[in-house]
Protein backbone atom coordinates (compact mmCIF):
# COMPACT_ATOMS: atom_id res chain seq x y z
CA UNK A 1 0.00 0.00 0.00
CA UNK A 2 1.31 3.06 -1.20
CA UNK A 3 1.99 5.73 1.62
CA UNK A 4 0.25 8.90 1.90
CA UNK A 5 1.44 12.26 3.02
CA UNK A 6 -0.05 16.15 3.45
CA UNK A 7 0.00 17.46 -0.06
CA UNK A 8 -0.25 21.18 -0.38
CA UNK A 9 -3.23 22.06 -3.04
CA UNK A 10 -3.46 25.61 -4.13
CA UNK A 11 -6.26 27.28 -6.12
CA UNK A 12 -6.14 30.18 -8.24
CA UNK A 13 -9.46 31.30 -8.91
CA UNK A 14 -10.88 35.28 -8.89
CA UNK A 15 -14.61 34.05 -8.19
CA UNK A 16 -14.08 33.99 -4.84
CA UNK A 17 -17.10 31.16 -4.13
CA UNK A 18 -16.50 29.46 -7.10
CA UNK A 19 -12.99 29.23 -5.48
CA UNK A 20 -14.55 27.69 -2.24
CA UNK A 21 -16.63 25.63 -3.66
CA UNK A 22 -13.51 24.12 -5.23
CA UNK A 23 -11.65 24.00 -2.23
CA UNK A 24 -14.70 22.07 -0.27
CA UNK A 25 -14.38 20.11 -3.10
CA UNK A 26 -11.27 18.50 -3.09
CA UNK A 27 -11.31 18.65 1.15
CA UNK A 28 -14.24 16.32 1.23
CA UNK A 29 -12.64 14.27 -1.49
CA UNK A 30 -8.92 13.44 1.05
CA UNK A 31 -8.22 14.93 4.37
CA UNK A 32 -4.82 14.88 3.46
CA UNK A 33 -4.91 17.79 1.56
CA UNK A 34 -4.09 20.96 2.65
CA UNK A 35 -5.81 23.45 0.27
CA UNK A 36 -5.26 27.21 -0.09
CA UNK A 37 -6.98 29.77 -2.21
CA UNK A 38 -5.40 32.67 -3.81
CA UNK A 39 -7.47 35.35 -6.32
CA UNK A 40 -4.57 36.93 -8.16
CA UNK A 41 -1.56 35.45 -9.33
CA UNK A 42 0.16 37.75 -6.99
CA UNK A 43 -1.52 36.57 -4.45
CA UNK A 44 -0.25 33.21 -5.29
CA UNK A 45 3.10 33.67 -5.85
CA UNK A 46 3.17 35.80 -2.03
CA UNK A 47 3.26 32.53 -1.27
CA UNK A 48 5.14 30.13 -3.44
CA UNK A 49 7.94 29.72 -1.15
CA UNK A 50 5.69 27.47 0.86
CA UNK A 51 6.50 25.03 -1.93
CA UNK A 52 2.54 23.73 -3.16
CA UNK A 53 2.70 20.38 -4.34
CA UNK A 54 -0.09 20.99 -6.95
CA UNK A 55 -1.85 24.17 -8.70
CA UNK A 56 -4.94 24.53 -10.04
CA UNK A 57 -4.82 27.43 -12.37
CA UNK A 58 -7.52 29.60 -13.12
CA UNK A 59 -6.76 30.61 -17.12
CA UNK A 60 -8.38 33.75 -16.97
CA UNK A 61 -7.20 35.96 -13.87
CA UNK A 62 -7.85 40.12 -13.58
CA UNK A 63 -3.49 40.46 -13.12
CA UNK A 64 -2.09 37.52 -15.11
CA UNK A 65 -3.00 34.71 -17.73
CA UNK A 66 -2.67 31.08 -16.75
CA UNK A 67 -0.08 30.22 -19.28
CA UNK A 68 2.09 33.39 -17.82
CA UNK A 69 1.64 31.55 -14.16
CA UNK A 70 1.81 28.03 -15.37
CA UNK A 71 5.58 29.19 -17.11
CA UNK A 72 6.78 31.12 -13.87
CA UNK A 73 6.02 27.85 -11.84
CA UNK A 74 7.61 25.72 -13.95
CA UNK A 75 10.57 27.76 -13.95
CA UNK A 76 10.96 27.75 -10.32
CA UNK A 77 10.40 24.16 -9.57
CA UNK A 78 9.21 21.88 -12.39
CA UNK A 79 8.01 19.16 -9.90
CA UNK A 80 5.35 21.20 -9.10
CA UNK A 81 2.35 19.65 -10.48
CA UNK A 82 0.20 22.37 -12.47
CA UNK A 83 -3.87 21.54 -13.64
CA UNK A 84 -5.01 24.53 -15.59
CA UNK A 85 -9.15 25.35 -15.42
CA UNK A 86 -10.52 27.48 -18.03
CA UNK A 87 -13.28 28.59 -20.33
CA UNK A 88 -11.21 29.10 -23.09
CA UNK A 89 -11.81 26.36 -25.54
CA UNK A 90 -8.91 27.33 -28.43
CA UNK A 91 -6.74 24.23 -29.36
CA UNK A 92 -3.51 26.33 -29.47
CA UNK A 93 -4.13 27.59 -25.82
CA UNK A 94 -4.67 23.62 -24.80
CA UNK A 95 -1.87 23.09 -26.47
CA UNK A 96 0.45 25.81 -25.21
CA UNK A 97 0.02 24.57 -21.63
CA UNK A 98 0.27 21.26 -22.25
CA UNK A 99 3.85 22.02 -23.62
CA UNK A 100 4.54 24.47 -20.77
CA UNK A 101 4.28 21.23 -18.09
CA UNK A 102 0.41 21.48 -17.69
CA UNK A 103 -0.27 17.81 -16.04
CA UNK A 104 -4.42 18.48 -17.33
CA UNK A 105 -6.05 21.17 -18.87
CA UNK A 106 -9.73 20.97 -17.52
CA UNK A 107 -13.10 22.86 -19.30
CA UNK A 108 -14.92 25.08 -17.25
CA UNK A 109 -18.45 23.63 -17.10
CA UNK A 110 -20.68 21.30 -15.19
CA UNK A 111 -17.95 18.32 -14.98
CA UNK A 112 -15.21 20.89 -13.28
CA UNK A 113 -15.58 19.58 -9.75
CA UNK A 114 -15.60 16.13 -10.08
CA UNK A 115 -13.07 16.49 -13.09
CA UNK A 116 -10.87 18.29 -11.11
CA UNK A 117 -11.56 15.88 -7.77
CA UNK A 118 -10.32 13.03 -9.84
CA UNK A 119 -7.20 15.07 -11.31
CA UNK A 120 -5.42 16.45 -8.49
CA UNK A 121 -6.48 12.16 -6.88
CA UNK A 122 -4.01 11.18 -9.39
CA UNK A 123 -1.66 13.98 -9.14
CA UNK A 124 -1.69 13.35 -5.56
CA UNK A 125 -0.63 9.59 -6.00
CA UNK A 126 2.30 10.55 -8.48
CA UNK A 127 3.51 13.50 -5.80
CA UNK A 128 3.06 10.84 -2.70
CA UNK A 129 5.01 8.69 -5.02
CA UNK A 130 7.39 11.01 -5.52
CA UNK A 131 8.26 11.91 -1.73
CA UNK A 132 8.35 7.98 -0.81
CA UNK A 133 11.09 7.78 -3.39
CA UNK A 134 12.92 10.85 -1.64
CA UNK A 135 12.53 9.78 1.60
CA UNK A 136 13.54 6.64 0.94
CA UNK A 137 16.78 8.31 -0.90
CA UNK A 138 17.18 10.32 2.33
CA UNK A 139 17.59 7.52 4.63
CA UNK A 140 20.01 6.13 2.36
CA UNK A 141 22.26 9.23 2.38
CA UNK A 142 21.56 9.17 5.73
CA UNK A 143 23.48 5.75 5.83
CA UNK A 144 26.19 6.51 4.10
CA UNK A 145 26.61 9.82 4.59
CA UNK A 146 30.90 9.77 4.24
CA UNK A 147 31.14 6.40 2.30
CA UNK A 148 32.66 8.39 -0.46
CA UNK A 149 35.60 9.15 1.56
CA UNK A 150 37.54 6.31 1.67
CA UNK A 151 40.18 5.99 4.46
CA UNK A 152 40.83 5.78 8.18
CA UNK A 153 43.95 7.45 8.72
CA UNK A 154 43.87 10.34 11.43
CA UNK A 155 44.64 12.89 8.50
CA UNK A 156 41.06 12.16 6.63
CA UNK A 157 39.42 11.53 10.17
CA UNK A 158 39.83 15.26 10.51
CA UNK A 159 38.56 15.68 7.35
CA UNK A 160 35.49 14.58 7.94
CA UNK A 161 34.91 16.37 11.56
CA UNK A 162 35.80 19.69 9.33
CA UNK A 163 33.19 19.00 6.74
CA UNK A 164 30.82 17.97 9.60
CA UNK A 165 31.08 21.44 10.60
CA UNK A 166 30.31 23.56 7.60
CA UNK A 167 28.31 21.00 6.10
CA UNK A 168 24.67 22.03 7.58
CA UNK A 169 25.98 25.78 6.71
CA UNK A 170 26.18 27.98 3.61
CA UNK A 171 29.34 28.75 4.49
CA UNK A 172 31.77 29.43 1.34
CA UNK A 173 34.40 26.59 1.75
CA UNK A 174 38.20 26.36 0.39
CA UNK A 175 39.52 23.25 -0.08
CA UNK A 176 43.56 22.93 -0.57
CA UNK A 177 45.63 19.88 -1.52
CA UNK A 178 48.28 18.80 -3.44
CA UNK A 179 46.62 17.57 -6.75
CA UNK A 180 45.15 14.56 -7.18
CA UNK A 181 44.20 14.55 -3.11
CA UNK A 182 40.66 14.34 -3.83
CA UNK A 183 39.14 18.08 -3.55
CA UNK A 184 36.35 17.21 -5.59
CA UNK A 185 35.14 13.94 -3.49
CA UNK A 186 35.34 16.30 -0.02
CA UNK A 187 33.26 18.71 -2.23
CA UNK A 188 30.53 16.31 -2.80
CA UNK A 189 30.85 15.34 0.59
CA UNK A 190 29.90 18.57 1.80
CA UNK A 191 27.14 19.16 -0.85
CA UNK A 192 25.43 15.44 -0.58
CA UNK A 193 25.51 16.21 3.30
CA UNK A 194 23.66 19.59 3.09
CA UNK A 195 20.12 20.80 2.97
CA UNK A 196 21.00 21.41 -0.75
CA UNK A 197 21.93 17.57 -1.63
CA UNK A 198 18.62 17.05 -3.51
CA UNK A 199 19.80 20.09 -5.80
CA UNK A 200 22.46 20.63 -8.62
CA UNK A 201 25.95 19.62 -7.47
CA UNK A 202 27.66 21.61 -10.70
CA UNK A 203 31.86 20.74 -10.97
CA UNK A 204 33.70 23.35 -12.94
CA UNK A 205 37.45 22.78 -13.69
CA UNK A 206 38.56 26.61 -14.12
CA UNK A 207 42.02 25.51 -15.28
CA UNK A 208 40.38 23.42 -17.80
CA UNK A 209 38.80 25.39 -19.95
CA UNK A 210 40.10 27.79 -22.27
CA UNK A 211 40.17 31.82 -20.95
CA UNK A 212 38.59 32.77 -24.17
CA UNK A 213 35.35 30.42 -23.08
CA UNK A 214 35.56 30.46 -19.23
CA UNK A 215 33.58 33.33 -18.88
CA UNK A 216 30.33 31.70 -21.32
CA UNK A 217 30.97 28.86 -19.39
CA UNK A 218 30.40 30.26 -16.35
CA UNK A 219 27.65 32.96 -16.76
CA UNK A 220 26.23 32.01 -19.85
CA UNK A 221 25.34 34.11 -22.59
CA UNK A 222 22.43 35.47 -25.02
CA UNK A 223 22.12 34.93 -28.66
CA UNK A 224 24.56 37.89 -30.41
CA UNK A 225 26.62 38.14 -27.39
CA UNK A 226 29.39 37.32 -29.38
CA UNK A 227 30.45 35.29 -32.83
CA UNK A 228 29.46 31.74 -32.67
CA UNK A 229 26.26 32.61 -30.12
CA UNK A 230 23.47 31.64 -32.09
CA UNK A 231 21.20 31.38 -29.24
CA UNK A 232 20.81 31.62 -25.22
CA UNK A 233 23.30 29.47 -23.16
CA UNK A 234 22.73 29.20 -19.42
CA UNK A 235 25.70 28.86 -17.22
CA UNK A 236 27.29 27.20 -14.60
CA UNK A 237 26.22 29.12 -12.21
CA UNK A 238 22.55 29.77 -12.99
CA UNK A 239 22.90 25.38 -13.35
CA UNK A 240 24.15 25.29 -10.09
CA UNK A 241 20.65 27.52 -8.44
CA UNK A 242 19.37 25.81 -5.45
CA UNK A 243 22.10 23.56 -5.13
CA UNK A 244 25.92 24.19 -4.91
CA UNK A 245 28.75 24.84 -7.47
CA UNK A 246 32.43 24.02 -6.76
CA UNK A 247 35.22 25.74 -8.72
CA UNK A 248 38.16 23.58 -9.18
CA UNK A 249 41.73 24.61 -9.53
CA UNK A 250 40.48 28.29 -8.77
CA UNK A 251 44.08 30.07 -8.15
CA UNK A 252 44.17 29.43 -12.43
CA UNK A 253 41.34 31.93 -12.44
CA UNK A 254 42.49 35.34 -14.68
CA UNK A 255 42.08 38.57 -13.01
CA UNK A 256 39.55 39.75 -15.19
CA UNK A 257 36.94 36.99 -14.37
CA UNK A 258 38.39 37.36 -10.72
CA UNK A 259 36.61 40.56 -10.08
CA UNK A 260 33.39 39.32 -11.57
CA UNK A 261 33.06 36.29 -9.47
CA UNK A 262 33.89 38.18 -6.36
CA UNK A 263 30.35 40.22 -7.12
CA UNK A 264 28.40 36.80 -7.51
CA UNK A 265 30.18 35.79 -4.20
CA UNK A 266 29.21 39.46 -2.42
CA UNK A 267 26.09 39.44 -4.28
CA UNK A 268 24.90 36.16 -5.87
CA UNK A 269 23.80 37.64 -8.78
CA UNK A 270 25.18 37.23 -12.79
CA UNK A 271 24.57 38.67 -15.71
CA UNK A 272 24.81 36.63 -18.92
CA UNK A 273 26.98 37.68 -21.61
CA UNK A 274 25.11 40.09 -24.00
CA UNK A 275 22.66 40.86 -21.50
CA UNK A 276 21.98 43.97 -18.98
CA UNK A 277 19.44 42.00 -16.70
CA UNK A 278 20.43 40.82 -13.62
CA UNK A 279 19.33 37.60 -12.49
CA UNK A 280 19.52 36.59 -8.42
CA UNK A 281 20.60 33.06 -7.25
CA UNK A 282 20.45 30.52 -4.44
CA UNK A 283 23.92 28.41 -4.44
CA UNK A 284 26.34 27.58 -2.02
CA UNK A 285 29.82 28.20 -3.41
CA UNK A 286 32.87 25.48 -2.93
CA UNK A 287 36.25 25.92 -4.00
CA UNK A 288 39.34 24.29 -4.14
CA UNK A 289 42.79 24.67 -4.71
CA UNK A 290 46.42 23.08 -5.36
CA UNK A 291 48.05 26.80 -5.50
CA UNK A 292 49.52 28.86 -2.31
CA UNK A 293 46.89 31.99 -3.15
CA UNK A 294 49.35 33.85 -0.65
CA UNK A 295 51.65 33.94 -2.66
CA UNK A 296 50.00 34.10 -5.69
CA UNK A 297 48.43 37.85 -3.87
CA UNK A 298 51.81 38.86 -3.77
CA UNK A 299 52.87 37.94 -7.26
CA UNK A 300 49.76 39.97 -8.34
CA UNK A 301 48.11 37.18 -10.26
CA UNK A 302 45.52 37.00 -7.46
CA UNK A 303 43.47 39.92 -6.12
CA UNK A 304 43.48 40.66 -2.52
CA UNK A 305 39.85 40.93 -1.88
CA UNK A 306 38.85 37.68 -3.15
CA UNK A 307 41.82 36.14 -1.46
CA UNK A 308 40.23 37.27 1.86
CA UNK A 309 36.95 36.43 0.50
CA UNK A 310 37.67 32.96 0.68
CA UNK A 311 39.19 32.32 4.25
CA UNK A 312 35.65 31.39 4.97
CA UNK A 313 36.14 28.15 6.15
CA UNK A 314 39.89 25.67 5.11
CA UNK A 315 39.71 22.48 4.89
CA UNK A 316 43.10 21.00 4.11
CA UNK A 317 43.67 18.01 2.52
CA UNK A 318 46.70 16.06 3.23
CA UNK A 319 48.51 14.31 0.71
CA UNK A 320 48.83 10.18 0.18
CA UNK A 321 52.48 9.88 1.45
CA UNK A 322 50.62 11.67 5.30
CA UNK A 323 47.84 8.83 4.73
CA UNK A 324 50.58 5.40 4.88
CA UNK A 325 47.59 3.83 6.78
CA UNK A 326 45.20 4.33 3.95
CA UNK A 327 46.90 3.28 0.74
CA UNK A 328 46.37 -0.02 0.96
CA UNK A 329 42.39 0.65 2.16
CA UNK A 330 41.82 2.63 -1.11
CA UNK A 331 43.92 0.36 -3.34
CA UNK A 332 41.81 -2.90 -2.26
CA UNK A 333 38.68 -0.43 -2.57
CA UNK A 334 39.63 1.41 -6.24
CA UNK A 335 40.34 -2.53 -7.51
CA UNK A 336 37.07 -4.09 -6.00
CA UNK A 337 34.90 -1.17 -7.85
CA UNK A 338 36.95 -1.54 -11.38
CA UNK A 339 36.25 -5.17 -11.53
CA UNK A 340 32.80 -4.81 -10.29
CA UNK A 341 32.45 -2.28 -13.31
CA UNK A 342 34.05 -4.21 -15.64
CA UNK A 343 32.76 -7.39 -14.68
CA UNK A 344 35.74 -9.41 -13.63
CA UNK A 345 36.37 -11.74 -11.51
CA UNK A 346 37.34 -10.12 -8.20
CA UNK A 347 41.63 -9.70 -7.91
CA UNK A 348 43.83 -9.56 -4.92
CA UNK A 349 47.25 -7.97 -3.90
CA UNK A 350 50.13 -10.15 -3.06
CA UNK A 351 52.46 -9.27 -0.35
CA UNK A 352 55.19 -8.08 -2.80
CA UNK A 353 52.75 -5.77 -4.62
CA UNK A 354 51.30 -4.55 -0.93
CA UNK A 355 54.56 -3.39 0.14
CA UNK A 356 55.94 -1.95 -3.25
CA UNK A 357 52.82 0.65 -2.60
CA UNK A 358 54.01 1.13 0.75
CA UNK A 359 56.92 2.21 -0.20
CA UNK A 360 55.64 4.58 -2.85
CA UNK A 361 56.18 7.91 -2.63
CA UNK A 362 52.81 8.55 -4.31
CA UNK A 363 54.01 12.40 -6.40
CA UNK A 364 50.10 11.81 -8.13
CA UNK A 365 48.65 10.90 -4.62
CA UNK A 366 45.02 9.25 -4.68
CA UNK A 367 44.52 10.42 -8.54
CA UNK A 368 47.85 8.40 -9.61
CA UNK A 369 47.11 5.18 -6.93
CA UNK A 370 43.38 4.86 -8.31
CA UNK A 371 45.33 5.08 -12.14
CA UNK A 372 48.23 2.52 -11.33
CA UNK A 373 45.74 -0.16 -9.51
CA UNK A 374 43.09 -0.13 -12.62
CA UNK A 375 46.17 -0.27 -14.75
CA UNK A 376 47.39 -3.45 -12.80
CA UNK A 377 44.31 -5.34 -12.94
CA UNK A 378 44.12 -5.36 -16.90
CA UNK A 379 47.84 -6.31 -16.91
CA UNK A 380 48.18 -9.25 -14.62
CA UNK A 381 47.34 -12.76 -16.20
CA UNK A 382 45.76 -14.19 -12.76
CA UNK A 383 43.86 -13.26 -9.76
CA UNK A 384 46.73 -11.98 -7.71
CA UNK A 385 48.41 -8.72 -8.47
CA UNK A 386 51.74 -8.53 -7.89
CA UNK A 387 54.68 -6.67 -7.95
CA UNK A 388 55.93 -7.10 -11.44
CA UNK A 389 52.40 -5.81 -12.23
CA UNK A 390 52.72 -2.82 -10.73
CA UNK A 391 53.90 0.05 -13.29
CA UNK A 392 53.87 3.52 -12.02
CA UNK A 393 53.51 6.48 -14.15
CA UNK A 394 56.59 7.47 -14.34
CA UNK A 395 57.15 3.87 -16.23
CA UNK A 396 54.89 3.89 -18.55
Amino acid sequence: MQKKYVNKVFIIEDDAIYGKILQRKLEQEDDTYEVQVFPTGHAFFDHLHENPDIVSIDYNLPDMNGLEILKRIKQYNEDIATVILSGQEKVDVVVEAYDNGAANYIMKNQDALPALARVVRNLSSNVNLRKEVEELREQILDRNKYDMIVGESKGILKVIRMIQKVEKSNILVLITGESGTGKEVIANAIHYNSPRRRKPFVAVNVAAIPADLIESELFGHEKGAFTGATGRRIGKFEEANGGTIFLDEIGEMELGLQTKLLRVLQESKITRLGSNKEIQLDMRVLAATNKNLGERVKQGLFREDLYYRLQGFLIPLPPLRDREHDIIILAKHFLKAFCDQNRMPLKTFDKGALKTMLRHPWPGNVRELKALVERAALIADTDHITEDDLIFSDAV
